[in-house]
């Protein structure tokens, strides 16, 4: 089997480029309250890659990605709280040295399950294995049962409103509806500070680098190949021998890894969760980012976070009766126009531009339909083409490329 290289040329310029913006073009340009803003949009295109392997290359589409932000957002939020409330800064609680929430809710000893989060190994373990697991139990539950489609894209939502729900009525536990705030230091360090949220804004860059080389790396593996022929044809990957229920259980449970990555990177940067980040809309909206930036693409679902929500402050700022017009009237133009977002724009217009530029031919794509070869019969009579699958699937058993 041919050896699928990692990344071609033109994919390490589009990296380069990606870099170029987050880690010098942004912070020179803007300013500290800006560029906090951005380091918040960056938390959702942790979301948005995810979303890319799970929905854009094996099918799978889940409006429930808010319920592993949110997940993620809060074991680093019941930490930064445990941090905040030490007996000297909560000594006009009725009871202190707990979280001030419990003491108005009358709670009068710290939660059994709470003890784990003082530890930041542990909280940096459950920021990833929480979601992780919740994931793996949903899809294997699902998947082992052939459920997918449109059914599992309800289910995850009801999911997420099941999660909100549950959030806001354990108040006592949880912050209810305020959700987890006044969160200060990180080990000792103010994290409230400028120079605080432009070094987290760093972090975050390379972090959603580190998660976008995963992705690149799943894509470009034979499991990239086996999820696409999953995603066109998936009772032929199964007949070929092949656990597609395993597959999809996995890549969904990496999805939800990087969902609880970028919320704990949410609550750091902004300093707060709250249910409002894990329901319904929310949910909806980390697809919307995916979708405009392009499902099949990692790098476009990047800067469709980016756009997405960059568009959301600038037209509510300018228009603030009116932004969510505008803002609808965004997406409709996409879905019309431009069906598979930033990157179909790239790859329609400017790809071919760079091809003819430089004398190239059309580059190897990860999700591309093979095309069909050419039998020449043995009477002499006109060639014939031969249908193959839309995806290659890689027999089982072989080696991962």
């Amino acid at each position: 089997m041919t050896r699928t290289r990692f990344m071609r040329l033109d994919e390490w310029i589009g990296f380069a480029i990606l870099a170029l913006v987050i880690f010098v073009l942004l912070p020179a340009a803007l300013d500290d309250f800006r560029l906090n803003l951005f380091g918040k949009y960056l938390t959702y295109a942790f979301v948005a890659i995810g979303l890319v392997l799970c929905w854009g290359a094996g099918g799978i589409l889940s409006l429930g990605q808010g319920v592993f932000f949110g997940l993620g957002g809060y074991c680093m939020a019941m930490f930064l709280k445990l941090e905040a409330s030490t007996p000297e800064n909560t000594a006009i609680q009725s009871t202190p040295g707990i979280p001030d929430f419990m003491d108005w809710n009358q709670l009068t000893a710290l939660p059994a399950w709470w003890e784990p989060f003082y530890s930041l190994p542990f909280t940096l373990l459950a920021v990833i294995m929480v979601p992780v697991l919740l994931a793996g139990f949903i899809g294997f539950a699902m998947f082992s049962r052939r459920v997918g489609g449109v059914y599992f894209a309800i289910i995850t939502q009801a999911i997420a409103a099941i999660m909100t729900i549950l959030i806001i009525g354990q108040q006592g536990f949880t912050g209810g509806v305020n959700g987890i705030t006044d969160l200060r230091t990180l080990h000792g360090w103010d994290i409230r500070t400028n120079e605080a949220k432009t070094t987290l804004y760093f972090v975050n860059g390379v972090l959603l680098f580190a998660c976008l080389f995963i992705a690149q790396y799943i894509r470009k593996s034979k499991l990239g190949r086996v999820l696409i022929a999953m995603r066109d044809q998936e009772d032929r990957v199964r007949f070929s021998g092949y656990d597609v229920a395993n597959f999809k259980v996995f890549i969904f449970c990496v999805g939800a890894a990087m969902a609880g990555m970028g919320g704990a990177m949410f609550t750091l940067q902004v300093g707060f969760m709250s249910p409002t980040l894990v329901g319904i809309v929310p949910s909806i909206e980390m697809v919307i980012f995916c979708a405009v930036g392009g499902r099949l693409s990692i790098l476009g679902a990047v800067y469709g976070a980016l756009l997405v929500n960059w568009s959301k402050t600038v037209l509510s700022e300018s228009f603030p009766e009116l932004w969510l017009f505008g803002l609808g009237g965004l997406f409709i133009a996409v879905v019309m126009f431009f069906p598979n977002g930033l990157a179909g724009i790239y790859n329609d217009y400017v790809e071919p531009h760079i091809k003819a530029l430089f004398g190239r031919g059309k580059p190897e794509r990860s999700d591309e339909v093979a095309a069909p070869a050419v039998e020449t019969p043995p009477s002499g009579g006109p060639a014939q083409p031969t249908a193959r699958p839309a995806a290659q699937i890689p027999p089982a058993g072989t080696p991962a490329q």
